[in-house]
């Protein structure tokens, strides 16, 4: 039996006889007979409108006549395959930062000496166009010709030089910063010919240990996100930096909390802190201690161990820090011994870093030196006499006045570190950072190793842990919206206003909105050392040369082509950390999230176990660890998806194939459906050419688009051929393809001097010509054989305007736009109605992803379980508004050999209105299928309610238009628990760690509030500006004053916002109820509160939530009910579709059962997410590379801040003098 046969009996035998208590001999019984003969004419008249409308059989008929070969996907063969183009890819990076490195310590050691007191520069912050005219060039700036790359995510550039950034808080005149721009000026000519030689490379840098960066090419430099006003970019505290200028470490932080480090002082340790935890990287491992009396973690979960430095770690630190509490006497003894017995634990256990180890003392004096502590934790003595220092010790002395120098002095250097006085907040971040100079000393002192580094994921921003402060600025601004709405609601109460007002409250889960305005990437660097042989008692660290790699383009490497629809590669770190993952979700509302670059590769493959959350299998684990310690394999697993922003999921057998990408702590991962097969036909166009034949035809009209992001043929230097479009830029290259042509697949120059590989030649990479292209020819054969296949839509585009029965099915179903698209990336579109809204983006400008498309996917995916049928499809708010679109689409497969693979999908979008229409023509209707039938045995009836669901238990058409759209489970909670229960519907629990939830921002706490008389004044000005907001709201007083900072202000004594999770919040109906019945009788303070949003803070969470898929296996199965009533139901597939008609007796009255809502909600874990995930840490692979040690360093001298010390020194001398005077 076919599998909608079965389907159908399944569905036919979940039907409950409609019995009312008591018997009533007025019972409308509900007749499947009649419903099914419904669901079937609905059904055919739906095939027989979207056959003709998307000229199906005409694409099958031509693809079957066309040769192709069908083939299963051999995974080793792919994976080996796009492993090579990666390697090759990465092996020109790290080639071109070396270069840049050679030229740079080159270059410093012939210029380090030079006295330099002034050197014009283009500092990229202040650079100016040509001027007009008139025109005055403001002071500092320098005028340069900037021009439009694309190549440069379309920001104005220049590449004929490089521009310097220098962060705010480093004066840009300094005569050493001066010194190195001046030498490091010579770096433009390797830039240059760096970019000429691989025109694929992105930008290219040189960061100076002194704080300013050299970028090439020269772009005017502008703070990301734009609501920054600050500049607040160092690229000292960036991941390529940080993780090139030493190796590995393991960090514990040691924050004196003794009754002396109140005011200033303990606003300086803080800000030390926080500084030190913004320079370490994703392979480093750290821990912060307060100490007085007695030591206390910031964290109290981190207890006993350090934690790895992920960007979540981190913002749990620094929030721990936001509680310092301040008493008692400083216990230096006991808090150093558990820090070194700490760091011991780790060197002898191989956790952690496994490398370098360090303590950072923040106090405001010590009163000895421990000697004795130092020897017996940090003082080894070898057989050779000598002394092994494992622990540094970096000591940061707070408070302009402070006597215990000496001490705190001795402590650094004699434990191979560095001491710093602090005392303004101002100096401390250049003071924090030089403890990586310290760091880097062996690495500096062997001179011969260069360490490449590449970094986990990252985005493009000037500051990546700006989440808090801009989700605190969005939440501001929509308080301000309010506070305006609040005004027009008063003065109108209309129940628009009302439902606007409520909206406004809620937070919508849009994972995808503005996640495009972020460019992700990873960045290849190397440290630049100073090789002067007069530098050896320095040992410094010249800077980091680096280029960053987009995401885009090694996804470009990643032959999507070829995988096929629902197949993908993926890359892991040596932390289990995704790289690239088409399930990565980085941002939220437009805000990054505070844990993006650190999604494990478990939360985003899923298996498909009944396990909890984070309870991995160990089949998973295998494979994971596998895959970080850089075996090569494959694997076979059963696993769980989901797909159009988490409302469907499905579950698939996948077999993954995974290796090591050489000279990269990464891993590529091929993971493709156990179904999967693929078409493999191509055009040869030399031959087509040859005999004739007019290929520029089936390309004519306007009316295709191509996969954006595939790379069909691209020049080299894009900039230099300008290409308004994909489209114009492949018929560029197809009319190219008639005369002389050469296929040229290179995208990436041969991997030159600085990386051995067996696999490809050593030597010096030639400058590429301006005109030099690549191609990838199987895929751009496989676009024209498919644009031939597809003529035929082409040629038909205007058939519906004039064909009678296409005018009636236009008229008839509002058809408005018919389109197919191809596994090669071609979509074709036909405008039956004409140009659509232009307010509305066209459907070409958002579907043109082909095989990417959900669309297309949903089409190839209901094919194996239903091949002859549409898939339909309605936007989820589509009960929000009007005019809403329906889309249907069907895969076209072609068939060789008992083999099958998706080829196409065709589909057509109509109005929604009319297929309501439709729905109640056919279902009022008895289509003399009973005897004796009238209109109230039909949906026609006041008593029964018809329902069209979609596979996933979506509202497709309802009596009531508000439900279209929504979950059935929120519509008719008992029928759906029913459906379910039956197992009509499969529940697929689906488990979502890229979560973010919104926790209450306190700034209330009773263990460290003050009363003071400000305490007083600011609550009386809360007060105040709470009543002045409920006037104005009631007596319609324009608010346009209100900025975003005085919202700020006035919403920072409300109460805690409830999460997302919570059914309180999420309850539109209650939520309407009580502000409108809140109305009367409100006192102002109560009304302030009404129009108050709470403050929150975005906060990295896990989330579950079961979502449901018709389960087309049922064997046939008998059921019936019991109970006097339990709201009696029919459910009736739709042929030829992947809907089912549900009809429900509406009078049966039964005790609701719990709404169904596909909605997440946070798991709960009895600790915070950070805390488990710490509990419960995964494997990971340590980097390759160590350097931690050199015999030559304790030659060096500097070890501290002498000028400050010698200055204490003089004002300890004085003091003793003026009090002996005064005595």
């Amino acid at each position: 039996m076919c599998a909608g046969s079965v389907v159908a009996g399944a569905l036919a035998a979940v039907v409950v006889a409609a019995t009312l208590v008591g018997g009533s001999p007025d019972v409308i019984n509900i007749e499947p007979h009649l419903f099914k003969s419904l669901a079937d004419k609905l059904g055919a008249e739906l095939w027989e409108v979207g056959s003709y409308v998307s000229r199906r059989q005409e694409i099958q008929d031509s693809y079957n006549k066309e040769s192709g070969e069908v083939r299963a996907v051999d995974g080793e063969k792919l994976l080996e395959k796009i492993a090579d183009n990666i390697r090759n890819m990465t092996e020109s990076k790290i080639s071109a930062i070396k270069r840049i490195m050679d030229t740079a310590e080159n270059t410093a050691m012939a210029h380090q000496d030079d006295e330099v007191t002034e050197f014009p520069y283009y500092n990229a912050k202040n650079l100016s166009k040509p001027l007009k005219p008139n025109d005055t060039l403001p002071e500092g700036f320098r005028v340069l010709n900037l021009t439009q790359n694309k190549h440069f995510y379309n920001m104005e550039v220049n590449t004929s030089f490089s521009a310097v950034h220098v962060p705010t808080n480093v004066y840009d005149k300094a005569p050493d910063l001066l010194r190195a721009v001046k030498w490091s000026d010579k770096l433009d000519s390797i830039f240059i010919s760096n970019y000429q030689m691989d025109p694929s490379l992105s930008w290219q840098y040189f960061g100076s240990s002194l704080g300013f960066m050299r970028l090439y090419p020269a772009v005017k430099w502008t703070p990301k996100p734009a609501e920054l006003e600050v500049d607040l970019y160092d690229c000292r505290t960036r991941q390529w930096y940080i993780e090139a200028a030493a190796s590995p470490k393991d960090i514990v932080i040691l924050v004196d909390s003794s009754g002396s480090m109140t005011g200033v002082r303990r606003e300086i340790a803080r800000q030390v802190v926080t500084d030190i935890l913004d320079t370490l990287g994703i392979n480093d491992y750290v821990n912060v201690f307060n100490f007085s009396e007695h030591i206390t973690e910031v964290v109290p979960c981190y207890s006993n161990h350090l934690v790895q430095a992920t960007l979540h770690n981190i913002r749990e630190l620094k929030r721990g820090m936001e509680e310092l509490h301040t008493d008692k006497i400083a216990n230096f003894s006991a808090v150093l011994m558990h820090a070194f017995e700490l760091l011991q634990s780790y060197r002898e256990s191989t956790s952690g870093a496994h490398c370098n180890q360090a303590i950072m003392l923040i106090t405001d004096g010590a009163p000895y030196n421990y000697k004795d502590i130092f020897e017996m934790y940090n003082w080894h003595k070898q057989p050779d006499g000598e002394v092994q220092i494992p622990v540094r010790v970096f000591t940061y002395l707070i408070g302009r006045e402070v006597a215990d120098v000496r001490e705190v002095n001795w402590m650094a250097c004699a434990n191979k570190g560095y001491y710093q006085h602090l005392s303004t907040l101002a100096e401390v971040r250049e003071k924090v950072l030089m403890y990586i100079q310290v760091m880097a000393r062996p690495l500096v002192l062997g001179r011969t190793v260069h360490p490449t580094v590449w970094t986990p994921v990252y985005a493009d921003v000037t500051d990546p842990k700006t989440t808090d402060w801009l989700w605190e600025k969005r939440e501001c601004r929509k308080q301000k919206e309010i506070f305006l709405a609040s005004r027009e609601y008063n003065s109108n109460k209309s129940e628009e206003h009302l439902r606007q007002y409520v909206e406004s409250l809620k937070r919508v889960t849009d994972e995808n909105a503005d996640e495009t305005s972020y460019q992700l990437m990873t960045s290849v660097a190397v440290p630049v050392y100073d090789r002067r042989e007069n530098a050896t008692k320095i040992a410094d660290l010249l800077g980091v040369a680096g280029t960053d790699v987009p995401i885009q383009e090694i996804k470009d490497l990643m032959l999507p082509h070829l995988l096929g629809v629902n197949a993908y590669a993926f890359m892991v770190t040596n932390n289990g950390h995704i790289l690239t993952h088409p399930d990565h979700r980085p941002a939220f509302q437009g805000i990054l999230k505070p844990n993006y670059n650190s999604v494990d590769m478990t939360e985003v493959e899923l298996e498909n176990t009944d396990r909890e959350a984070r309870d991995f299998s160990p089949k998973m684990l295998k494979l994971r660890e596998n895959i970080i310690n850089r075996k090569k394999g494959s694997e076979v697993l059963s696993v769980k998806y989901h797909y159009d922003d988490m409302k469907r999921a499905s579950v698939d057998r996948r077999h993954y194939h995974y290796c090591p990408i050489e000279n990269t702590p990464f891993s590529l991962v091929v993971a493709i459906p156990e179904k999967q097969k693929v078409l493999i036909a191509q055009k040869e166009l030399r031959r087509a050419w040859s005999i004739g034949e007019r290929v520029r035809k089936y390309f004519s009209g306007n009316n295709w688009k191509l996969h954006p992001n595939w790379a069909y043929c691209r020049y080299h230097y894009e900039t230099e051929h300008t290409m308004s479009s994909p489209e114009e830029q492949f018929m560029h290259f197809l009319n190219r393809t008639q005369g002389k042509w050469q296929w040229l697949d290179k995208r990436t120059v041969t991997p030159p001097e600085h990386v051995a590989s067996p696999n490809t030649p050593a030597g010096k990479t030639d400058k590429l010509a301006k005109d030099s292209y690549y191609c990838d020819r199987d895929l751009f054969q496989a676009l024209v054989f498919d644009a031939i296949a597809t003529e035929s839509f082409q040629q038909n585009l205007s058939s519906l305007h004039k064909d009678d029965k296409g005018k009636q099915f236009q008229q008839r179903f509002g058809v408005t736009l018919a389109f197919v698209a191809t596994r090669s990336g071609l979509t074709r579109w036909d405008d039956i109605v004409g140009p659509q809204d232009s307010s509305q983006p066209h459907f070409s400008e958002i579907h043109n992803h082909a095989i990417d498309e959900v669309w297309y996917k949903r089409a190839v995916e209901h094919h194996y379980e239903n091949s002859k049928s549409f898939v339909y499809s309605v936007p989820f708010d589509a009960g929000e508004k009007n005019g809403s679109l329906v889309t249907a689409s069907h895969a076209i497969f072609h068939s060789k050999d008992r083999l099958s693979a998706p080829a196409a999908v065709v589909g057509f979008q109509f109005q929604h209105s009319a297929l309501s229409t439709l729905f109640r023509n056919i279902t009022y209707s008895c289509l003399d299928v009973l005897p004796n039938c009238t209109r109230n045995r039909t949906c026609a009836s006041d008593i029964l309610e018809c329902y069209l669901l979609d596979n996933n238990g979506y509202v497709v058409v309802s009596e009531n238009h508000r439900d279209t759209g929504k979950f059935f489970g929120e519509v008719r909670h008992s029928v759906m628990n029913q459906l379910i229960e039956q197992n009509v519907f499969q529940s697929i629990h689906i488990f979502d760690y890229q979560a973010v939830c919104f926790r209450p921002k306190s700034t209330d706490n009773a263990a460290s509030f003050r009363i003071t008389p400000l305490t007083h004044f600011l609550k009386l000005l809360d007060w105040l500006i709470g009543n002045v907001v409920w006037l104005a709201a009631h007596t319609n007083l324009h608010l346009m004053w209100l900025q975003d900072d005085v919202a700020a202000t006035a919403i920072s004594g409300a109460s805690s916002q409830p999460d997302p999770g919570d059914e309180e919040y999420r309850d539109e109906d209650n939520e309407e109820e009580n502000i409108v019945s809140s109305e009367g009788g409100k006192t102002p303070e109560k009304q302030y509160e009404k129009w108050t949003i709470k403050r929150t803070r975005p906060q990295p969470c896990d989330m579950e939530v079961t979502l449901y898929k018709l389960n087309r296996s049922l064997p046939r199965i008998s059921h019936s009910i019991t109970s006097k009533c339990a709201r009696p139901f029919d459910i009736q597939e739709v042929q030829l579709s992947n809907l089912v008609l549900v009809v429900v007796n509406s009078l049966c009255v039964t005790d609701d059962s719990t709404r169904i809502s596909t909605m997440p909600v946070e798991v709960s874990y009895n600790t915070t997410l950070a805390c488990y995930k710490e509990w419960h840490a995964l494997h990971r692979r340590r980097p390759p590379f160590c350097i931690n040690n050199h015999t030559q360093e304790k030659e060096v001298e500097l070890c501290g801040d002498a000028s400050h010390l010698w200055v204490s020194y003089v004002m300890l001398a004085l003091s003793w003098a003026v009090a002996g005077f005064i005595s």
